[in-house]
Parts: structure tokens; sequence; C-alpha cells
């Protein structure tokens, strides 16, 4: 049975940074296109980092360009969202999913298997 399950939300100060972690069973994620999206109550899930292919190839949303990265682990198989550099407004509901086809795109709809999701507030 595949699942993936995250972990490590919690309360950060503005500036502040956290890793969050999308850890995987009953698959392997090395060539799995996957990602990582947030959803605040009232607004449509957002894709902010997903890792497209086996090649490594990445998107990531304008909103957090140059403060988040994606990155998997083989080993561990597991995928992080490192994020720094935090602000108000990435308060939100982190989860990650696999995708359907990295060819298209990040995006809840190209979702397939999901984490249950982990909490990042940011208080400022």
């Amino acid at each position: 049975q595949r699942q993936l399950v995250d972990s490590g939300g919690d309360l950060v100060q503005a500036g502040g940074s956290l890793r969050l972690s999308c850890a995987a069973s009953g698959f392997t994620l090395a060539n799995s296109a996957i990602g990582w999206f947030r959803q605040t109550p009232g607004k449509e899930r957002e894709g902010v980092a997903c890792i497209l292919g086996s090649d490594g190839k990445t998107y990531y949303a304008d909103s957090v360009m140059g403060r988040f990265t994606i990155s998997r682990d083989k080993a561990k198989n597991t995928v992080y969202l490192q994020i720094t550099s935090l602000k108000s407004e990435d308060t939100a509901l982190y989860s990650c999913a696999t995708l359907f086809n990295g060819d298209y795109g990040c995006t809840e709809s190209n979702g397939d298997y999901w984490g249950q999701g982990t909490q990042v507030i940011v208080s400022s």
C-alpha cells in the first residue's frame, strides 16, 4: 500500500527556517515526479515546488523562488522541502504528493498519492 507521511511543520517566527519531510512507503520515490503543495482556508491548493522527473528537473512557484528548495534522499525514500526566510504568507497546510505525469506540471489536478499534510504557521 502506497503511503506518504508529511512532517516537520511548526510555529516559527518570520525570517526563520524549516525543513519539511515526506516519507514514502510501499513504493520508491527515486524516479517519481513529486511535489509539495500548500493550502490556506478559502484558497485553492498551490503547487510550490516539484521535482518533475527522474532527471531532477524542478519547478518553483514565483512566490517561493529562492527561498524554498525541494530535494530527495533516495536511500531514505524521503522528499524534503527546505524553507528559509519565512514570511507570514507562507502560513499554510503543506502536503506532498506524487504526480501522475511530470510533463503536466506542478498542479493539484496532477496530484496522485497525497500525504496527510503538516501545518506551518509563521508569526510576524
